[in-house]
């Protein structure tokens, strides 16, 4: 047995040039832990299939691999090109119309009926995250009158947006939830949920998902002005989030997003819950063998910050070398973590639990994960042990981002597949009695090449079954 060598998770949306099974096989053994669903693309007969291909690959290999569907929610996209890409020339005039049809070399169809009350002269529209940028010069009837500002390729199907414009839309549409009752017959593990503005937009699937008698976690993906000022009330509701930069970066300033991102990694670290990056983290490998440097950068200092995932999305859907990217964001996240230390002053998670704000109201859980995280320091522990009947705590140890692995026993499939996403956990299935644990565990490390006589691990008793507040004791364990 041969655990990864890096803590940081990997999240790769499955496309085209990701979803045989040979090619998902290249994945997972490169470090795919996530694989993710854009339900704004393709079909569910071909969903399905990809659910039913991903499962076979993750059993073959024997390893976790959660399944997060992306809800498209109201994202406002373009229609099908005729040629494309379409090379949209600054100065050019291009019109956009609500009616149904095929685009043409000036004429491109939007399905949002109400553009043409949402913007007015001098508006700007955003295309393809803002990297191509319209101006408004008239509205006539079901048609907008655009000069193209800054040109490009475009795609087909690529989204739009309306930079400070209220869209008449509920995040969580009809076609989301249907979206979602399929998806849970397919027994996925996770949804993302687009364009949240609220907790309740949380609260609207996840009353669903109760509703038909099974359970789901439910991701928030933060890509609205609107998300980050309810960020806290979204953040209780949800399971995890994700910081999604591309609409992000067109709904507010582009560079405030660097601070957003910092401050909503924190804030999501301080609660030990799973947080997401997303977007663009090295797109030019869509097309290139190696990324750029500030991709690279980019992608480091992410996880620096405290960042459970990094997100790939055109690069493993469409891209030309999707297993090279994984690869390539593996070595990233092991070079970025072996340099944690040198840069821990800068975000020091302990610290602020000791000395700073939290220390005051500090709970019994906030103390133990930090003792636990500190001892394993302390002692050079190459592992920390939980026996875990829920996420909850193993989080509560991740927030710290250990040096040291935390291998969760026990739990149901769902839950270790939700494990899935946090920093540094790797769950372990172990059938045991309840005092047979701690001789069954070691026995299994002992086997699995893990562990060497003397060597000592850390044991977080966890009897809650789902109440933090069952928790007993940490233990130090030496191998026989």
């Amino acid at each position: 047995m041969r655990l990864p060598d890096h803590k940081t998770k990997i999240v790769c949306t499955i496309g085209p040039a990701s979803r045989s099974e040979a090619v998902l096989e290249r994945l997972i053994l490169q470090g795919m832990n996530v694989a993710r669903l854009n339900f704004a693309h393709g079909t569910l007969d071909g969903h399905k299939e990809d659910i039913e291909r991903i499962r076979t690959v993750a059993a073959k290999l024997q390893r976790s691999c959660m399944i997060m569907v992306d809800l498209p929610g109201p994202k406002i996209r373009i229609g099908k090109l005729q040629d494309e890409p379409l090379l949209l020339e600054k100065g050019n005039e291009v019109i956009l119309t609500v009616k149904d049809l095929v685009d043409t070399s000036n004429k491109v169809s939007v399905d949002y009926d109400r553009l043409p009350e949402s913007v007015k002269p001098g508006s700007l529209i955003f295309l393809n995250d803002g990297f191509i940028q319209l101006q408004v010069e008239k509205v006539s009837g079901q048609e907008v009158f655009c000069r193209t500002v800054i040109g490009g390729p475009l795609l087909s199907y690529k989204g739009l947006n309306l930079p400070g414009v209220k869209i008449f839309a509920d995040a969580v549409s009809e076609t989301d939830l249907e979206f979602v009752a399929f998806s849970l017959e397919e027994g996925v593990d996770a949804f993302g949920v687009s364009f949240v503005e609220t907790a309740n937009d949380i609260r609207r699937v996840k009353d669903f998902v109760q509703e038909k008698g099974q359970s789901a976690y439910v991701v928030a993906k933060i890509e609205r002005a609107e998300a980050i000022d309810n960020f806290d009330a979204i953040l209780s509701a949800a399971d995890a989030v994700m910081i999604a930069r591309g609409d992000l970066g067109v709904q507010i300033p582009l560079e405030d997003v660097p601070a957003v991102q910092k401050k909503l990694i924190r804030k999501s670290n301080l609660r030990g819950q799973p947080v997401i990056t997303a977007t663009q983290m090295l797109l030019s490998m869509t097309e290139n063998i190696r990324p750029t440097r500030a991709e690279v950068s980019d992608v480091a200092n992410a996880i620096l910050d405290g960042t459970d995932a990094v997100m790939l999305s055109e690069e493993t859907a469409i891209g030309k070398y999707p297993v090279e990217t994984v690869e390539m964001i593996s070595k990233i996240a092991a070079s970025a973590e072996r340099e944690r230390k040198a840069v821990r002053a800068l975000a020091d998670l302990p610290a602020y639990f000791k000395t700073g704000a939290a220390s005051i109201n500090a709970t019994v859980e906030d103390i133990v994960s930090l003792n636990a995280v500190e001892s394993s320091n302390a002692l050079d522990a190459q592992y920390i042990l939980t026996r875990t009947q829920s996420k909850s705590f193993p989080g509560l140890i991740s927030r710290f981002k250990p040096d040291a692995w935390i291998l969760s026993c026990g739990g149901d499939e769902k839950t270790n597949n939700f494990l899935g996403l946090s920093y540094g956990v790797y769950p372990i299935c172990l059938d045991y009695e309840k005092n047979e644990f701690t001789d069954m565990v070691m026995r299994f490390l002992t086997r699995g090449g893990l562990i060497e006589k003397d060597e000592r691990v850390l044991l977080v008793e966890d009897e809650s079954s789902g109440d933090m507040h069952g928790i007993e004791s940490l233990k130090i364990i030496s191998a026989g």
